[in-house]
């Protein structure tokens, strides 16, 4: 049984493709209202789901950080195949994944472009990440998450998991290493989208990212308002004009004259 608002979604438009990717405990819901942006600036938009995600808490507590890297590697040769273009964009943990992705992908000149959101390389203090019991005490174990109250938003934004597995938070660990490593690697161009007020993933975050990636062109836009989960906040235009620009910019500058075909 799927959750309202965990089917993937796709948005078809132009040859240039983006791939968006929710982020831990999340739903393809919460980027819905940015592939509508983007498709209405005619690009195709794919939102996938993460293995485990949109079921059980306990179908999530057994996928690993490979498992989600899968989901967003069989996204990508989706839209691959129907796009001559693909940017790969993440929120939060699919940040993550889009960074890893584009140390992959980016080195076959298969990827455009990558947009960061959110992503956390140092997960806030007051998260309690300090006291995270070691990964053999959390196996089958359980928190509860805050409830949310977003306003103008897919009602499944606000009505998403009640409980997080502490395994999942030790393989989102793994994946941090991982993209640390890769960092220096990716070459594509990049846009790191971050508010200053992230209480999850910490803003130091995004300098890491903008410093260690190996991308000539890369840049840091900080949001001011926003909390989190930065593609429904109330920054959100912001957000999605950011990225719709980014994509433009990226696509100038790789057609001949000009000759992009999206945004």
């Amino acid at each position: 049984m799927i959750m309202e608002g965990a089917e993937p979604f796709f948005l078809p438009g132009g040859s240039t493709g983006v791939l968006l990717i929710h982020g831990f405990t999340g739903l393809p819901a919460e980027l819905v209202l940015m592939g509508r942006y983007l498709q209405q600036r005619g690009c195709t938009v794919l939102g996938v789901r993460l293995a485990g995600h949109g079921t059980t808490v306990e179908d999530m507590s057994r996928m690993t950080a490979e498992d989600w890297l899968d989901s967003a590697r069989d996204g990508y040769a989706v839209l691959r195949g129907s796009c001559e273009h693909v940017f790969v964009a993440g929120h939060s943990m699919g940040g993550l994944l889009a960074l890893l992705l584009a140390a992959e992908k980016g080195q076959e000149q298969a990827l455009e472009g990558v947009i960061s959101m959110s992503a956390p390389i140092y997960i806030a203090e007051e998260r309690g990440i300090a006291a995270l019991p070691p990964r053999e005490v959390c196996r089958g174990k359980f928190v509860p998450k805050a409830r949310r109250h977003l306003r103008d938003v897919p009602p499944a934004v606000n009505h998403t998991y009640r409980f997080m597995p502490l395994e999942g938070v030790h393989e989102m660990l793994t994946l941090i290493e991982r993209v640390k490593e890769v960092l220096p690697a990716i070459r594509i161009p990049a846009l790191i989208l971050h508010s200053l007020n992230d209480r999850t993933a910490d803003a130091e975050s995004a300098i890491y990212i903008r410093k260690a990636l190996g991308s000539e062109r890369k840049r840091l836009f900080w949001l001011k308002s926003s909390g989190h989960l930065i593609p429904v906040g109330e920054e959100r235009e912001t957000v999605f004009a950011q990225a719709a620009a980014f994509i433009a910019e990226t696509m100038r500058d790789a057609e001949p004259e000009g000759k992009a075909n999206a945004i």
